[in-house]
Protein backbone atom coordinates (compact mmCIF):
# COMPACT_ATOMS: atom_id res chain seq x y z
CA UNK A 1 0.00 0.00 0.00
CA UNK A 2 1.70 3.41 -0.68
CA UNK A 3 1.27 6.64 0.74
CA UNK A 4 2.62 9.84 -0.85
CA UNK A 5 2.04 13.55 0.80
CA UNK A 6 2.40 15.80 -1.94
CA UNK A 7 4.13 19.53 -1.70
CA UNK A 8 2.70 22.17 -0.48
CA UNK A 9 2.33 25.38 -2.67
CA UNK A 10 4.44 28.02 -0.74
CA UNK A 11 2.28 30.78 -1.66
CA UNK A 12 2.55 32.00 2.10
CA UNK A 13 3.70 35.99 1.78
CA UNK A 14 6.14 36.25 4.70
CA UNK A 15 5.66 40.22 4.69
CA UNK A 16 1.74 40.10 5.52
CA UNK A 17 1.21 40.24 8.82
CA UNK A 18 -0.66 37.10 10.02
CA UNK A 19 -4.37 37.25 11.85
CA UNK A 20 -5.77 35.73 14.27
CA UNK A 21 -9.05 33.59 13.22
CA UNK A 22 -10.79 30.35 14.01
CA UNK A 23 -10.05 27.49 11.15
CA UNK A 24 -13.18 25.88 9.79
CA UNK A 25 -14.14 22.43 11.45
CA UNK A 26 -13.08 19.65 8.97
CA UNK A 27 -16.28 18.64 6.87
CA UNK A 28 -14.86 15.73 5.82
CA UNK A 29 -14.92 13.76 2.70
CA UNK A 30 -16.79 10.55 1.75
CA UNK A 31 -15.28 7.57 0.78
CA UNK A 32 -17.32 7.19 -2.52
CA UNK A 33 -16.10 10.27 -4.27
CA UNK A 34 -12.46 9.92 -3.17
CA UNK A 35 -11.64 6.15 -3.56
CA UNK A 36 -11.65 4.28 -7.17
CA UNK A 37 -11.22 0.52 -7.48
CA UNK A 38 -10.11 -1.18 -10.54
CA UNK A 39 -10.36 -4.74 -11.40
CA UNK A 40 -7.34 -5.55 -13.20
CA UNK A 41 -6.00 -8.95 -15.09
CA UNK A 42 -2.73 -8.34 -16.47
CA UNK A 43 -0.02 -5.76 -15.27
CA UNK A 44 -0.29 -3.24 -17.97
CA UNK A 45 -3.70 -2.77 -16.89
CA UNK A 46 -2.85 -1.19 -13.75
CA UNK A 47 -2.65 2.40 -13.61
CA UNK A 48 -4.27 2.01 -17.62
CA UNK A 49 -6.93 4.71 -18.67
CA UNK A 50 -9.11 2.01 -19.99
CA UNK A 51 -8.68 -0.30 -16.96
CA UNK A 52 -12.55 -1.79 -15.82
CA UNK A 53 -13.73 0.63 -12.89
CA UNK A 54 -16.14 -1.65 -10.47
CA UNK A 55 -18.95 0.50 -8.38
CA UNK A 56 -18.99 -0.75 -5.05
CA UNK A 57 -22.39 -1.10 -3.26
CA UNK A 58 -21.37 1.38 -0.39
CA UNK A 59 -17.57 2.21 0.53
CA UNK A 60 -18.69 4.97 3.05
CA UNK A 61 -19.53 2.24 5.66
CA UNK A 62 -16.70 1.62 6.23
CA UNK A 63 -15.37 4.72 7.41
CA UNK A 64 -16.71 6.22 10.62
CA UNK A 65 -19.73 6.59 11.55
CA UNK A 66 -21.27 8.98 9.20
CA UNK A 67 -18.70 7.35 5.79
CA UNK A 68 -16.51 9.94 5.67
CA UNK A 69 -12.24 10.57 5.73
CA UNK A 70 -11.18 12.77 8.31
CA UNK A 71 -7.62 15.11 8.26
CA UNK A 72 -6.98 15.16 4.72
CA UNK A 73 -6.48 17.45 2.05
CA UNK A 74 -7.07 16.45 -1.88
CA UNK A 75 -7.03 12.94 -1.02
CA UNK A 76 -7.10 10.23 -3.86
CA UNK A 77 -7.17 6.71 -3.06
CA UNK A 78 -6.77 4.21 -5.98
CA UNK A 79 -7.26 0.58 -5.16
CA UNK A 80 -6.09 -2.39 -8.24
CA UNK A 81 -7.62 -5.77 -7.50
CA UNK A 82 -5.74 -8.14 -9.12
CA UNK A 83 -8.43 -11.01 -10.76
CA UNK A 84 -6.67 -13.70 -11.35
CA UNK A 85 -5.13 -14.21 -7.51
CA UNK A 86 -7.79 -11.74 -5.92
CA UNK A 87 -4.57 -10.01 -4.22
CA UNK A 88 -5.18 -5.75 -3.87
CA UNK A 89 -2.74 -2.73 -3.82
CA UNK A 90 -3.95 0.65 -2.66
CA UNK A 91 -1.84 3.90 -3.81
CA UNK A 92 -2.94 7.03 -1.47
CA UNK A 93 -1.94 10.29 -2.38
CA UNK A 94 -3.00 13.91 -0.27
CA UNK A 95 -1.94 17.28 -0.53
CA UNK A 96 -1.24 17.96 3.69
CA UNK A 97 -2.92 16.01 6.99
CA UNK A 98 -4.28 18.27 10.03
CA UNK A 99 -6.60 17.88 12.51
CA UNK A 100 -9.83 19.97 11.91
CA UNK A 101 -11.71 18.56 15.25
CA UNK A 102 -12.73 15.15 14.02
CA UNK A 103 -9.02 14.27 14.17
CA UNK A 104 -6.98 11.72 11.03
CA UNK A 105 -8.54 8.80 9.76
CA UNK A 106 -6.33 5.75 9.76
CA UNK A 107 -6.58 5.09 6.06
CA UNK A 108 -4.17 1.89 6.57
CA UNK A 109 -6.73 0.60 9.19
CA UNK A 110 -9.62 1.35 7.49
CA UNK A 111 -8.80 -0.24 4.07
CA UNK A 112 -7.46 -3.24 5.81
CA UNK A 113 -11.06 -3.82 7.27
CA UNK A 114 -12.42 -4.36 3.81
CA UNK A 115 -9.19 -6.15 2.02
CA UNK A 116 -7.75 -7.64 4.97
CA UNK A 117 -4.73 -10.19 4.17
CA UNK A 118 -4.90 -9.33 0.79
CA UNK A 119 -3.54 -6.04 0.84
CA UNK A 120 0.29 -5.94 -0.72
CA UNK A 121 2.34 -3.28 0.88
CA UNK A 122 4.13 -2.21 -2.26
CA UNK A 123 3.48 -1.70 -5.75
CA UNK A 124 6.26 -3.90 -6.89
CA UNK A 125 5.04 -6.89 -4.79
CA UNK A 126 1.45 -6.29 -6.39
CA UNK A 127 2.93 -6.59 -10.22
CA UNK A 128 4.49 -9.51 -9.25
CA UNK A 129 1.56 -11.63 -8.32
CA UNK A 130 0.21 -11.51 -12.27
CA UNK A 131 2.99 -13.88 -12.37
CA UNK A 132 3.78 -15.91 -9.87
CA UNK A 133 -0.31 -16.34 -9.24
CA UNK A 134 -1.73 -17.12 -12.44
CA UNK A 135 -2.31 -21.03 -11.30
CA UNK A 136 -3.85 -19.68 -8.34
CA UNK A 137 -7.63 -20.81 -9.19
CA UNK A 138 -6.11 -23.53 -11.30
CA UNK A 139 -4.15 -24.66 -8.05
CA UNK A 140 -7.05 -24.44 -5.06
CA UNK A 141 -10.05 -26.14 -7.51
CA UNK A 142 -8.20 -28.96 -8.44
CA UNK A 143 -9.40 -31.07 -5.36
CA UNK A 144 -13.02 -29.56 -5.77
CA UNK A 145 -16.22 -31.74 -7.25
CA UNK A 146 -16.51 -30.59 -11.49
CA UNK A 147 -20.60 -30.52 -11.27
CA UNK A 148 -20.70 -29.04 -15.17
CA UNK A 149 -18.14 -29.22 -18.10
CA UNK A 150 -19.19 -27.58 -21.56
CA UNK A 151 -18.14 -25.39 -24.34
CA UNK A 152 -17.99 -21.57 -23.58
CA UNK A 153 -20.58 -19.26 -25.54
CA UNK A 154 -17.48 -17.11 -26.02
CA UNK A 155 -19.36 -14.48 -23.82
CA UNK A 156 -16.05 -13.55 -21.56
CA UNK A 157 -14.63 -10.24 -22.28
CA UNK A 158 -11.35 -11.89 -22.00
CA UNK A 159 -11.86 -14.89 -23.64
CA UNK A 160 -9.84 -15.84 -26.60
CA UNK A 161 -11.38 -18.40 -29.49
CA UNK A 162 -14.44 -20.23 -28.78
CA UNK A 163 -12.91 -23.37 -29.09
CA UNK A 164 -9.95 -22.63 -26.62
CA UNK A 165 -12.34 -21.90 -23.88
CA UNK A 166 -14.30 -24.25 -21.40
CA UNK A 167 -17.08 -23.39 -18.43
CA UNK A 168 -16.94 -25.17 -15.85
CA UNK A 169 -19.01 -25.11 -12.14
CA UNK A 170 -16.94 -26.71 -9.53
CA UNK A 171 -18.23 -27.24 -5.90
CA UNK A 172 -16.18 -26.88 -2.79
CA UNK A 173 -16.81 -27.41 0.41
CA UNK A 174 -15.92 -25.36 3.63
CA UNK A 175 -13.93 -26.61 6.02
CA UNK A 176 -11.37 -27.74 3.57
CA UNK A 177 -8.00 -25.85 3.70
CA UNK A 178 -8.40 -24.61 -0.01
CA UNK A 179 -11.93 -23.65 -0.09
CA UNK A 180 -11.07 -21.73 3.39
CA UNK A 181 -8.45 -19.87 1.56
CA UNK A 182 -10.21 -18.76 -1.95
CA UNK A 183 -12.76 -17.96 0.16
CA UNK A 184 -10.88 -15.32 2.05
CA UNK A 185 -9.42 -13.64 -1.00
CA UNK A 186 -12.93 -13.40 -2.51
CA UNK A 187 -14.34 -11.83 0.77
CA UNK A 188 -13.13 -8.07 -0.30
CA UNK A 189 -15.43 -8.12 -3.66
CA UNK A 190 -18.29 -9.53 -1.49
CA UNK A 191 -18.38 -7.02 1.02
CA UNK A 192 -17.84 -3.96 -1.99
CA UNK A 193 -20.30 -5.73 -4.80
CA UNK A 194 -22.72 -7.92 -2.72
CA UNK A 195 -25.59 -5.72 -0.60
CA UNK A 196 -26.13 -6.37 2.96
CA UNK A 197 -23.53 -9.46 3.21
CA UNK A 198 -21.53 -10.60 5.33
CA UNK A 199 -18.77 -13.30 5.24
CA UNK A 200 -19.91 -17.09 5.69
CA UNK A 201 -18.06 -19.16 8.11
CA UNK A 202 -14.86 -20.94 6.27
CA UNK A 203 -15.20 -23.67 9.50
CA UNK A 204 -18.64 -24.97 8.99
CA UNK A 205 -18.79 -27.87 6.64
CA UNK A 206 -22.64 -26.88 5.32
CA UNK A 207 -21.55 -23.98 3.42
CA UNK A 208 -20.71 -25.26 -0.17
CA UNK A 209 -19.25 -23.03 -2.43
CA UNK A 210 -20.34 -23.40 -6.34
CA UNK A 211 -17.47 -21.22 -8.88
CA UNK A 212 -17.98 -20.74 -12.34
CA UNK A 213 -14.40 -21.03 -13.96
CA UNK A 214 -13.22 -20.37 -17.90
CA UNK A 215 -10.63 -23.03 -18.84
CA UNK A 216 -8.30 -20.76 -20.83
CA UNK A 217 -5.50 -22.51 -22.93
CA UNK A 218 -2.10 -20.85 -22.74
CA UNK A 219 0.38 -21.95 -25.86
CA UNK A 220 -0.53 -25.46 -26.80
CA UNK A 221 0.13 -27.50 -23.63
CA UNK A 222 -0.64 -25.15 -20.62
CA UNK A 223 -3.41 -23.52 -18.95
CA UNK A 224 -5.22 -21.42 -16.49
CA UNK A 225 -8.25 -20.78 -14.67
CA UNK A 226 -10.24 -17.33 -14.65
CA UNK A 227 -13.21 -17.04 -12.13
CA UNK A 228 -16.30 -15.36 -13.79
CA UNK A 229 -18.57 -15.80 -10.69
CA UNK A 230 -19.48 -18.12 -7.19
CA UNK A 231 -22.69 -18.63 -5.37
CA UNK A 232 -22.56 -19.36 -1.64
CA UNK A 233 -25.11 -22.15 -0.93
CA UNK A 234 -25.82 -23.41 3.06
CA UNK A 235 -27.29 -26.94 3.29
CA UNK A 236 -29.70 -26.60 6.00
CA UNK A 237 -31.39 -30.16 7.71
CA UNK A 238 -34.95 -30.84 6.72
CA UNK A 239 -36.95 -33.43 9.06
CA UNK A 240 -37.23 -35.84 8.51
CA UNK A 241 -34.33 -37.27 6.15
CA UNK A 242 -33.27 -34.39 4.01
CA UNK A 243 -31.85 -30.78 3.56
CA UNK A 244 -32.63 -27.53 1.94
CA UNK A 245 -30.31 -25.66 0.45
CA UNK A 246 -30.13 -21.58 0.15
CA UNK A 247 -28.39 -19.15 -1.60
CA UNK A 248 -27.17 -16.61 0.63
CA UNK A 249 -24.08 -14.80 -1.83
CA UNK A 250 -24.00 -14.77 -5.33
CA UNK A 251 -21.64 -12.51 -7.70
CA UNK A 252 -20.86 -12.63 -10.91
CA UNK A 253 -17.74 -10.72 -11.50
CA UNK A 254 -18.11 -6.86 -13.28
CA UNK A 255 -16.75 -7.83 -16.04
CA UNK A 256 -18.54 -10.88 -16.98
CA UNK A 257 -21.86 -9.36 -15.85
CA UNK A 258 -24.96 -8.98 -18.18
CA UNK A 259 -23.58 -12.34 -20.37
CA UNK A 260 -25.78 -15.21 -18.93
CA UNK A 261 -22.68 -16.30 -16.44
CA UNK A 262 -25.52 -16.05 -13.11
CA UNK A 263 -28.11 -18.35 -15.07
CA UNK A 264 -26.04 -20.68 -15.73
CA UNK A 265 -24.70 -20.55 -12.32
CA UNK A 266 -28.61 -20.83 -11.47
CA UNK A 267 -29.93 -23.93 -13.51
CA UNK A 268 -26.61 -26.04 -11.86
CA UNK A 269 -27.58 -25.43 -8.52
CA UNK A 270 -31.40 -26.54 -9.54
CA UNK A 271 -29.47 -29.49 -11.36
CA UNK A 272 -27.54 -30.30 -7.99
CA UNK A 273 -31.03 -29.87 -6.07
CA UNK A 274 -32.92 -32.63 -8.50
CA UNK A 275 -30.12 -35.02 -7.97
CA UNK A 276 -29.82 -35.17 -4.60
CA UNK A 277 -33.38 -34.61 -4.06
CA UNK A 278 -33.35 -32.09 -1.91
CA UNK A 279 -36.46 -30.39 -0.29
CA UNK A 280 -36.51 -27.26 -1.86
CA UNK A 281 -33.68 -24.46 -3.20
CA UNK A 282 -34.71 -20.70 -1.62
CA UNK A 283 -32.40 -17.59 -1.64
CA UNK A 284 -31.66 -15.24 1.13
CA UNK A 285 -33.64 -12.19 0.63
CA UNK A 286 -32.83 -11.73 -2.94
CA UNK A 287 -32.37 -8.33 -4.73
CA UNK A 288 -34.53 -7.19 -7.35
CA UNK A 289 -32.34 -7.92 -10.41
CA UNK A 290 -31.19 -11.41 -8.93
CA UNK A 291 -35.33 -11.85 -8.81
CA UNK A 292 -35.86 -10.95 -12.25
CA UNK A 293 -32.66 -13.70 -13.21
CA UNK A 294 -34.58 -16.13 -11.13
CA UNK A 295 -37.96 -15.74 -12.49
CA UNK A 296 -36.51 -15.72 -16.29
CA UNK A 297 -34.87 -19.46 -14.82
CA UNK A 298 -37.97 -21.06 -13.55
CA UNK A 299 -40.66 -20.03 -15.66
CA UNK A 300 -39.64 -21.60 -18.88
CA UNK A 301 -39.14 -24.94 -16.20
CA UNK A 302 -42.55 -24.74 -15.03
CA UNK A 303 -43.99 -23.87 -18.38
CA UNK A 304 -42.44 -27.45 -19.53
CA UNK A 305 -43.82 -29.09 -16.48
CA UNK A 306 -47.13 -31.07 -16.95
CA UNK A 307 -48.09 -31.50 -13.72
CA UNK A 308 -49.17 -27.99 -13.36
CA UNK A 309 -50.93 -27.36 -16.63
CA UNK A 310 -54.39 -28.31 -16.04
CA UNK A 311 -53.93 -25.96 -13.12
CA UNK A 312 -52.62 -22.82 -15.36
CA UNK A 313 -54.94 -23.81 -18.19
CA UNK A 314 -58.10 -23.31 -15.30
CA UNK A 315 -56.91 -20.11 -14.07
CA UNK A 316 -56.38 -18.83 -17.99
CA UNK A 317 -59.72 -20.02 -18.76
CA UNK A 318 -61.76 -18.18 -16.28
CA UNK A 319 -60.01 -14.86 -16.85
CA UNK A 320 -60.94 -14.83 -20.31
CA UNK A 321 -64.37 -16.01 -19.29
CA UNK A 322 -65.56 -13.98 -16.48
CA UNK A 323 -65.56 -10.34 -15.63
CA UNK A 324 -63.92 -10.21 -12.24
CA UNK A 325 -65.34 -7.21 -9.78
CA UNK A 326 -63.79 -5.70 -6.69
CA UNK A 327 -66.25 -8.31 -4.65
CA UNK A 328 -64.74 -11.44 -6.63
CA UNK A 329 -62.82 -13.93 -4.80
CA UNK A 330 -58.88 -14.54 -5.75
CA UNK A 331 -58.25 -17.48 -3.97
CA UNK A 332 -59.50 -19.91 -6.86
CA UNK A 333 -57.01 -18.34 -9.27
CA UNK A 334 -53.89 -18.79 -7.16
CA UNK A 335 -52.75 -22.75 -7.68
CA UNK A 336 -53.90 -25.51 -5.55
CA UNK A 337 -52.02 -26.85 -3.10
CA UNK A 338 -51.33 -30.32 -4.89
CA UNK A 339 -49.90 -28.05 -8.15
CA UNK A 340 -47.64 -26.37 -5.32
CA UNK A 341 -46.34 -29.72 -4.04
CA UNK A 342 -45.48 -31.06 -7.13
CA UNK A 343 -43.62 -27.83 -8.18
CA UNK A 344 -41.26 -28.28 -4.88
CA UNK A 345 -40.88 -31.91 -5.35
CA UNK A 346 -40.19 -32.20 -9.25
CA UNK A 347 -38.68 -28.84 -9.61
CA UNK A 348 -36.95 -27.65 -6.23
CA UNK A 349 -39.15 -24.47 -6.35
CA UNK A 350 -40.45 -23.30 -3.27
CA UNK A 351 -44.20 -22.20 -2.56
CA UNK A 352 -43.10 -18.23 -2.27
CA UNK A 353 -41.26 -17.95 -5.65
CA UNK A 354 -43.78 -20.54 -7.60
CA UNK A 355 -46.69 -17.99 -6.86
CA UNK A 356 -44.28 -15.27 -7.75
CA UNK A 357 -43.41 -16.87 -11.31
CA UNK A 358 -47.48 -18.13 -11.26
CA UNK A 359 -48.47 -14.93 -12.29
CA UNK A 360 -45.96 -14.91 -15.14
CA UNK A 361 -47.37 -18.23 -16.55
CA UNK A 362 -50.92 -16.33 -16.24
CA UNK A 363 -50.02 -13.76 -18.50
CA UNK A 364 -48.21 -15.43 -21.17
CA UNK A 365 -51.62 -17.99 -20.94
CA UNK A 366 -53.65 -14.65 -22.01
CA UNK A 367 -52.92 -13.98 -25.45
CA UNK A 368 -53.50 -11.50 -26.92
CA UNK A 369 -53.07 -9.61 -23.73
CA UNK A 370 -54.25 -6.55 -24.76
CA UNK A 371 -57.79 -8.34 -24.34
CA UNK A 372 -57.71 -9.15 -20.83
CA UNK A 373 -55.68 -6.82 -19.22
CA UNK A 374 -58.17 -5.49 -17.29
CA UNK A 375 -58.77 -8.57 -15.90
CA UNK A 376 -55.10 -9.26 -15.25
CA UNK A 377 -54.68 -6.25 -13.74
CA UNK A 378 -57.91 -6.83 -11.21
CA UNK A 379 -55.99 -10.32 -10.20
CA UNK A 380 -52.32 -8.85 -9.37
CA UNK A 381 -53.95 -5.51 -7.51
CA UNK A 382 -56.49 -8.29 -5.59
CA UNK A 383 -53.38 -10.05 -4.66
CA UNK A 384 -50.89 -7.61 -3.27
CA UNK A 385 -54.27 -5.82 -1.43
CA UNK A 386 -54.49 -9.33 -0.01
CA UNK A 387 -50.71 -9.76 1.26
CA UNK A 388 -50.58 -5.83 2.27
CA UNK A 389 -54.03 -5.46 4.25
CA UNK A 390 -55.41 -8.78 4.89
CA UNK A 391 -57.34 -11.23 2.35
CA UNK A 392 -60.31 -9.13 2.25
CA UNK A 393 -61.14 -5.59 3.41
CA UNK A 394 -62.87 -6.80 6.23
CA UNK A 395 -59.58 -8.21 7.63
CA UNK A 396 -61.78 -11.81 7.66
CA UNK A 397 -63.24 -11.46 11.12
CA UNK A 398 -59.24 -10.60 12.79
CA UNK A 399 -59.41 -8.26 15.31
CA UNK A 400 -57.45 -6.30 17.97
CA UNK A 401 -57.79 -5.52 21.28
CA UNK A 402 -56.22 -4.07 24.18
CA UNK A 403 -54.87 -5.53 27.36
CA UNK A 404 -53.93 -3.87 30.52
CA UNK A 405 -50.18 -4.16 31.30
CA UNK A 406 -47.72 -2.03 33.34
CA UNK A 407 -44.95 -2.38 30.80
CA UNK A 408 -46.26 -0.22 27.98
CA UNK A 409 -49.62 0.25 27.44
CA UNK A 410 -49.37 1.35 24.02
CA UNK A 411 -47.64 -1.84 22.71
CA UNK A 412 -49.79 -4.01 24.49
CA UNK A 413 -52.88 -6.00 22.66
CA UNK A 414 -54.03 -9.27 21.72
CA UNK A 415 -54.65 -10.62 17.93
CA UNK A 416 -57.32 -13.11 17.10
CA UNK A 417 -59.72 -14.36 14.55
CA UNK A 418 -63.64 -14.40 15.39
CA UNK A 419 -64.70 -17.86 15.73
CA UNK A 420 -67.90 -16.78 13.79
CA UNK A 421 -66.10 -14.21 11.02
CA UNK A 422 -67.26 -11.56 12.23
CA UNK A 423 -66.71 -8.40 10.51
CA UNK A 424 -64.95 -5.17 12.55
CA UNK A 425 -64.15 -1.87 11.42
CA UNK A 426 -60.44 -1.21 11.41
CA UNK A 427 -59.22 2.49 12.27
CA UNK A 428 -56.56 3.00 9.31
CA UNK A 429 -53.35 5.56 10.32
CA UNK A 430 -53.88 9.37 9.15
CA UNK A 431 -50.62 8.91 7.42
CA UNK A 432 -52.13 5.97 5.44
CA UNK A 433 -54.73 8.32 3.79
CA UNK A 434 -53.10 7.80 0.14
CA UNK A 435 -52.95 4.12 0.29
CA UNK A 436 -55.13 3.29 -3.01
CA UNK A 437 -52.36 5.47 -4.24
CA UNK A 438 -49.51 3.56 -2.89
CA UNK A 439 -51.17 0.29 -3.83
CA UNK A 440 -51.44 1.34 -7.58
CA UNK A 441 -47.63 2.12 -7.81
CA UNK A 442 -47.18 -1.03 -6.53
CA UNK A 443 -49.50 -2.72 -8.88
CA UNK A 444 -48.07 -0.89 -11.77
CA UNK A 445 -44.29 -2.14 -10.52
CA UNK A 446 -45.19 -5.30 -10.25
CA UNK A 447 -47.07 -5.37 -13.68
CA UNK A 448 -43.67 -4.24 -15.41
CA UNK A 449 -41.69 -6.90 -13.77
CA UNK A 450 -44.21 -9.11 -15.52
CA UNK A 451 -43.71 -7.59 -18.92
CA UNK A 452 -39.94 -7.77 -18.50
CA UNK A 453 -40.00 -10.88 -18.08
CA UNK A 454 -42.70 -12.11 -20.06
CA UNK A 455 -40.45 -9.82 -22.95
CA UNK A 456 -37.41 -11.81 -22.10
CA UNK A 457 -39.44 -15.61 -22.60
CA UNK A 458 -41.88 -14.51 -25.96
CA UNK A 459 -40.95 -11.40 -28.14
CA UNK A 460 -44.57 -11.67 -29.18
CA UNK A 461 -45.56 -10.22 -25.42
CA UNK A 462 -45.20 -6.23 -25.04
Amino acid sequence: MGLKQQAADPAADPKKRRRVGFSNIDAGVEAKDCIKIFLVSRKDEVGASDSFCIDPVDLNSFFEEDGKIYGYQGLKITVWINSISFHSYADITFQSTSDGGKGITDLKSALQTIFAETLVETKDDFLQTFSTERHYIRSMVSNGEILQHKASIGHSSNSGRAEDSDLEVIRMVMGNMAAGHLYSRLIPLVLLLVDGSNPIDIDDPRWEIYLLVQKKAVGEEDFHYILLGFTAVYRFYHYPDSSRLRISQILVLPPYQHKGYGHNLLEVLYSVAISEDVHDLTVEEPLDYFQHVRTCVDTPRLLGFDPIQPAVNSVVSHLKETRLSKKSHTSRLLPPLTAVEEVQKGLKINKKHFLHCWEVLIYLGLEPIEKYMENYTTFISDRIKSDIIGKDSETSGKRVIEVPSDYDQGMSFVMFRSQDGEATTVEMDESQTNQEEQLQKLVNERLEEIKLVARKLSPRQT
